[in-house]
């Protein structure tokens, strides 16, 4: 297979080459690509030392077989076509695609198959936290049709990229000595704070990123849930966690939820509440997986269901699962 990444020196670039050289994906030719900025920058692949290409528009990708493209909307949409024009799938981690209707929204988990119908070359990855959300939400749609969701999101500074996370780090530093704390990456101060907004606001008063949650569920899950978020930023520095409750056609039991979960690929149950047993950040960073706890019936609601997630928002919400999508297609012999 011969492998591109575009906005290699990113957060989501790095994961990418870690993840290809863990899980041993079949590459014969790796290209890394990036702006004037990073262009020129070298970093070791498998014991290869490889340097990062100017991205251009020229007859690079001519001979590639997948393209993992991770930076930014504006460069995916304005170089789609030339990643895409002798063949190359491009497994895209923007948001540029996601709610275009000739472009499937892949999680492996619950539509693989969707990857198969892509008539302009392109596959889009979720949001993170959107991701993450129907990995656990799969194998109770399974049990019961899923007609509402509620949730509140606890993001780390690692979804709004490497910057932000040193941009925290550094907070943190300038407090403990007295100095003046910069902030330009996120609305406001981070450190020792959360912020209620991700994204810009729209008309309705959600986020963007609130938005996503409702729109990308549906498309992904193929369903008419409805999904309303609240999504916040907090200082944890990596893995984000969600709060969910959910509304099922019929009460489903603790019980059957824990072993639809347990049993579910990519879910790992982490369920003992009385010794102090759930996922947190800490813990969970780092890791493949999505971690569920505090799995219990809604108070509120007869047929609901609440619980208790964390993942890693680099890995299983952005690198993992583009990698994972190429894993699919590869298995079926969907690539060249």
């Amino acid at each position: 297979m011969n492998v591109a990444i575009v906005g290699a020196s990113g957060a989501v670039g790095q994961e990418f080459l870690r993840i290809l050289a863990e899980r041993e994906f079949p590459i014969d030719n790796l290209v890394l690509f990036g702006s004037e900025r990073s262009a020129g920058k070298k970093y070791t692949f498998k014991g290869k030392e490889y340097e990062v290409k100017l991205l251009q528009h020229n007859d690079d990708f001519k001979d590639i077989d997948v393209a993992f493209t991770s930076a930014g909307g504006g460069t995916s949409k304005e170089y789609a076509e030339t990643i895409t024009k002798y063949g190359a799938v491009m497994i895209d981690n923007s948001s540029a695609f996601r709610m275009c209707d000739d472009v499937p929204l892949v999680v492996p988990e619950c539509n693989a198959e969707d990857a198969l119908k892509r008539p302009r070359g392109i596959i889009a990855n979720p949001n993170c936290t959107t991701i993450m959300m129907v990995v656990v939400l799969k194998p109770l749609e399974q049990l019961s049709h899923i007609k509402r969701i509620h949730i509140a999101s606890y993001q780390s500074a690692s979804g709004a990229g490497a910057a932000a996370m040193a941009e925290l780090q550094e907070q943190y530093r300038e407090l403990v000595n007295n100095e003046p704390v910069k902030v330009e990456k996120f609305p406001h101060q981070l450190a020792y704070n959360v912020i209620p907004q991700i994204d810009v606001f729209t008309d309705n008063g959600y986020t963007k990123e609130e938005m996503k949650m409702f729109n990308e569920t549906r498309k992904i899950m193929h369903s008419d849930v409805r999904c309303s978020a609240m999504c916040v930023r907090v200082s944890s520095l990596r893995s984000h966690s969600e709060s969910v409750w959910i509304e099922t056609e019929r009460p489903i039991s603790v019980e059957e939820a824990q072993k639809a979960i347990a049993a579910a690929p990519g879910c790992t149950l982490k369920d003992d509440p009385q010794n102090l047993v759930y996922p947190m950040p800490l813990e969970t960073a780092g890791k493949d997986d999505v971690f569920v706890g505090r799995v219990r019936k809604d108070l509120a609601d007869d047929c609901g269901l609440t619980f208790w997630l964390s993942g890693d928002q680099i890995r299983k919400g952005a690198a993992l699962n583009a990698v994972q999508i190429a894993e699919y297609l590869y298995k079926v012999g969907d690539l060249k």
